[in-house]
């Protein structure tokens, strides 16, 4: 385990690399250098989607694209029970919130790694980086949403106010995508393998989400299963955006109360958990 060894900061506000402050103050240098990690989240999003020749179309159309061809197959596949009510909002939903979390915690255990040759020149609290992913990612949900709003509306959906709830809701998960980015990208400065499990990790949380599927339905002659499947993080995100948005959704109680309590604690453990090895990410490999 690194040392927590106090140091004096530069006149500039920068720490000798390989050493880690104490938390209030590194808590409080990275909010103060909050606006490099935005800066660093708007030059990456448009970094990548210049050399494409769709540009700015490709953030709606990725989660459009995937809802469209899991819409196809699973309109055949799934039937009884399972088969949610008003099939196309309820998976497009889905598809759309999901999508939010898993480019924070893919990009997130890229984010030390990634900038490897940033972390092992400069002495900034590398807390930014994951911000700096999760903030990308926010900027990347707007489009996002805005597209999905004008898809449930043509699909018949209301306009209610209980729309306006996306918002708080989007911001709770954001604060729960950071904790989990956090904790995966010091994983993967430990063991660059971790990121080659997450997509498998994506997977499974896809399908233990219920986002093509009515968990409640396919699950009602399994209560310890669907217990365990009302406590997946995502699970409870995705259902309540369906309760806010979808006139035939109500989502369990469990969600609500649950999706504040996983974004406490995972931006509480990871927060810790990354500033933890704070000394050892300028190291190198």
């Amino acid at each position: 385990m690194v040392a927590d060894v106090r140091t004096e900061r530069t006149p500039e506000g920068l720490y000798e690399i390989g050493r880690r402050p104490p938390f209030a103050t590194y808590i409080s240098e990275a909010w103060r250098r909050r606006g490099f990690a935005v800066r660093l989240a708007a030059n990456r999003l448009v970094a990548g989607l210049l050399p494409n020749r769709l540009g700015v179309l490709w953030i709606v159309l990725k989660p459009l694209s995937m809802a469209i061809i899991y819409g196809t197959i699973f309109h055949f596949v799934i039937s009884g029970p399972a088969r949610p009510a008003n099939f196309v909002p309820f998976l497009i939903v889905g598809v759309f919130v999901f999508e939010f979390f898993t480019g924070c915690f893919g990009g997130g255990a890229r984010s030390v790694t990634g900038n490897s040759k940033l972390v092992q020149s400069l002495g900034f609290p590398r807390i930014l980086l994951p911000v700096s992913v999760v903030a990308e990612q926010a900027m990347r949900i707007v489009p996002v949403m805005i597209l999905l709003g004008i898809l449930l509306l043509i699909l018949g959906e209301p306009l209610t106010l209980s729309w306006a709830l996306m918002i708080p809701l989007l911001v709770v998960m954001a604060v729960f995508n950071l904790g989990a980015a956090m904790v995966v990208a010091r994983l993967s400065v430990h063991a660059r393998d971790v990121q080659q499990f997450i997509p498998v990790v994506n997977r499974v949380l896809f399908y233990a989400s219920g986002i093509f599927f009515n968990v409640d339905g396919a699950l009602a002659n399994y209560p310890v299963a669907l217990t365990v499947a009302h406590l997946v993080p995502t699970y409870e995100f995705i259902s309540v955006a369906r309760d806010v948005l979808l006139d035939s959704y109500t989502a369990p109680v469990l969600a609500w109360a649950a999706a504040p309590v996983w974004a406490v604690a995972a931006i509480v453990f990871g927060t810790v958990f990354f500033w933890r090895a704070e000394a050892r990410y300028g190291l190198g490999d």
